[in-house]
């Protein structure tokens, strides 16, 4: 564990499980500076498939259950209930209300075998933004091959009220206001790090299942993001710290300077001017060319999941084809490892260059072909097939989720007139990306097969 002594302090206190098929609290953690402990109750029984509405609670399942074959990785998924006192923290940093009870969720995605973990827990901000719990930074692909555990957790209001309705066996007690009190998610920055200090917890009954955590990273994209910089810059300075390292994804991050390493990682849809924060040694910002805040692969990946648990996916009216398909999974999960290393030895990620402007600070430099000039350059970008662009207007949530318009075959055939020459400029934009520590090899293994599977340089 990378931990300071205050942050140790934050105990467990082992209580009594499950027995008989009875639900029972299993644990207790503890913060340094808080009157009485967070009680874990779990793993709350029930699995896809069920019925949401069932009575029971075994005939349940948890909102949102991740459809990739978890046990084919060697991993689990476990869903456990969180109950303690919040204290109640305005935007400002001011505490409005102490000792406040509050019961909500934590789902757990983690190795079953110790010998798998990393040690590295990557704990999510839910994101509430389309009025549902959304668990935006979870990818099977990247977490699973690491060995790192992800664990979500429903801070907000909005989340837990649409759980409450959707399954009310299940979740019909969960509440974070304060029985209606505090309807502002004044809790949520307390219950977040009350869930954090459950998950560092160590001992029989840990909801980690006896893993020992070495880099418990706080992580948040979009909506949460912002709720995460306030609790970094208004709340932490007033409490004892819990988390290592925080991740602000897609999303805004801290002014302050802290004694926690912070990484910014933004797609290109969320770099709006030249004006940005200079590098630190405590601060690093990332920004990606051509990728959007809610790009295809997390579209994807949620379209099956919708159907089951919200009766749809839900479909938009772009003026320009959704869903940019530069994949920004890869760089979140190379910069996750950088922030793993950050905390655990001291060592600050690689600097990026930043995108690029016109002279009026505000219009993105393009080239021909209409892609973004600088920034992290991933193969997609650097060695294109399509357009893709973090911009796009037209209905509800399109402005987020960038454009991806495939290039028609006169201009792939001027721009790669022979296929071993494609092939070989994304296995060197792919290398160079390695070493300087924007892709893992995984990803780039990945790009590979699909540049040769793909017909680029046949014609």
């Amino acid at each position: 564990m990378n931990s300071s002594p205050s942050r140790r302090a934050a105990a467990i206190t082992l209580l009594f499980g499950l027995a008989g098929g009875v639900l029972a609290p299993v644990a207790a953690a503890v913060p340094a500076d808080s009157a009485a402990p967070a009680v874990v109750v779990g793993p709350v029984p029930g699995a896809v498939p069920g019925d949401p509405l069932a009575d029971r609670v075994e005939d349940t399942y948890p909102f949102f259950s991740t459809t990739a074959d978890l046990a084919a990785r060697g991993y689990v998924e476990e869903e456990f209930y969180l109950s303690g006192l919040a204290d109640g923290w305005g935007i400002d940093g001011a505490r409005v209300a102490t000792d406040v009870p509050y019961t909500t969720r934590i789902v757990v995605r983690r190795p079953a075998n110790p010998g798998k973990f990393n040690g590295t827990a990557l704990v999510e901000w839910q994101n509430v933004t389309a009025g549902y719990d959304l668990d935006a930074l979870w990818n099977a692909d990247s977490v699973t091959r690491s060995g790192s555990a992800w664990i979500g957790v429903s801070a907000q209001r909005v989340g837990v009220d649409q759980l409450r309705g959707w399954s009310p066996a299940r979740y019909g007690h969960l509440d974070v206001t304060g029985g209606g009190a505090y309807t502002g998610d004044e809790l949520s920055y307390d219950i977040f790090t009350q869930a954090g200090a459950a998950i560092d917890a160590r001992g029989p009954g840990s909801p980690m299942g006896g893993l020992e955590v070495e880099s418990l990273l706080a992580v948040g994209a979009s909506q949460s993001a912002g709720r995460m910089t306030v609790l970094y810059d208004r709340v932490l300075p007033q409490v004892q710290p819990v988390f290592d390292g925080y991740a602000f994804v897609v999303g805004s991050a801290p002014s302050r300077v802290g004694a926690e390493p912070v990484f910014q990682v933004l797609s290109e849809t969320d770099v709006r001017s030249a004006a940005r924060p200079a590098d630190t040694r405590q601060f690093r910002r990332w920004e990606v060319a051509g990728a959007a805040h809610s790009g295809y692969a997390g579209q994807v990946y949620r379209a099956p999941i919708s159907e089951r648990d919200l009766g749809g996916a839900p479909e938009y009216d772009c003026d320009r084809p959704p869903f940019s398909r530069i994949p920004m999974h890869h760089v979140t999960a190379a910069a996750y490892k950088h922030l793993a290393g950050w905390v655990e030895r001291g060592m600050p990620p690689p600097t990026a260059a930043p995108l690029e402007f016109e002279a009026d600070g505000v219009t993105k430099k393009r080239d021909p072909l209409g892609i973004a000039l600088g920034g992290i350059r991933l193969s997609q970008a650097a060695v294109p097939t399509a357009l893709n662009s973090g911009d796009n207007t037209g209905e509800s949530f399109c402005r987020l989720f960038g454009a991806h318009v495939p290039f028609d075959e006169e201009t792939l055939s001027q721009l790669y007139p022979h296929r071993g020459g494609y092939l070989r400029q994304v296995k060197a934009v792919d290398r160079d990306n390695v070493r300087s520590g924007y892709l893992l090899r995984p990803d780039a293994r990945e790009n590979w097969r699909t540049a040769l599977s793909s017909e680029i340089g046949r014609r």
